[in-house]
């Protein structure tokens, strides 16, 4: 049954209206960040005020964004790469040869997303500390990693799922054993999927912030962190972290938007046959 024009129009507004709401947040943070401290809390709020960048040069020339930011591009693709090392073999074990305690791993793996973070925080704090990865760009890596474990074996393990066992079943009777058939069948027929996953845990290990905050200082410090540094005991400099924020945002905002298509693409990997 096909909608009628009255019905797509009615679907169109509330899209657009949900899609503005989302973004007003955002636009708002921007705005904020082009004004000075008085404008920025000024009540009401000012809609029309002179621009100024110098929140932006504050940001980028007195604190230390350049190594923020390299420190989120390191941290964010280390964790993806290494949790891709661990999570395909694993969800390609659970998918091709299950057993009966499989389905109750991937319950329990999943279970640990639904636990808060601060409950384990002092025992990982204390393993950093001891084991001397405390505001390292390393033991930053582990922790995210350990983090994006489960999401990234559950997409894979469905990514896998969707794949035609009787292709596997057709390389085992070629001769090709696990590991040949992970990296010639496997991995090239779920390329799409294993992308999207990959996107997804460079976007999540991004904008983590509880563990950021908590096991850096200054030498690991990702832009999650740096933007903590723009509160003070005298208050919170609104113009200077809205600008600190815009560009912690801006780079994976455009990453996202150019990998869209991509991500999209493997999200819906296998949907229709």
């Amino acid at each position: 049954m096909r909608a009628s024009p009255l019905q797509k129009l009615i679907i169109a507004i509330l899209g657009w209206g949900a899609a503005l709401l989302m973004f007003f947040p955002v636009a708002w943070m921007v705005l904020t960040s082009f004004k000075t401290e008085i404008n920025a809390i000024h009540s009401p709020p000012l809609l029309i005020f002179h621009p100024t960048l110098a929140n932006y040069g504050h940001v980028i020339h007195l604190g230390d964004y350049i190594g923020a930011l390299t420190n989120s591009v390191v941290i964010s693709v280390g964790a993806t790469i290494l949790g891709l090392i661990i999570g395909i073999p694993a969800a390609y074990a659970m998918a091709f040869f299950p057993n009966r305690w499989t389905k109750d791993l991937m319950l329990w793996m999943l279970s640990t997303k639904m636990m808060p973070a601060v409950g384990v925080l002092m025992p990982i704090y204390l393993l950093c500390q001891r084991s001397g990865l405390l505001d390292t760009q390393t033991g930053l890596i582990l922790v995210m990693m350990l983090s994006n474990l489960p999401i990234i074996v559950w997409m894979l393990y469905t990514f896998f799922k969707e794949i035609p066992g009787d292709i596997i079943e057709a390389s085992r009777m070629d001769g090709a054993g696990p590991l040949a058939q992970l990296r010639v069948v496997l991995l090239p027929l779920a390329g799409p999927g294993i992308a999207s996953t990959a996107l997804l845990s460079i976007i999540l290990s991004w904008n983590e912030a509880f563990w950021s905050i908590n096991l850096t200082a200054t030498n690991a410090a990702p832009l999650t962190a740096f933007i903590a540094t723009f509160s003070a005991p005298e208050g919170l400099f609104w113009a200077k972290l809205s600008a600190a924020s815009t560009l912690a945002v801006a780079p994976i905002l455009i990453f996202g938007w150019a990998t869209q298509r991509q991500l999209v693409r493997g999200l819906t990997f296998g949907a229709v046959k």
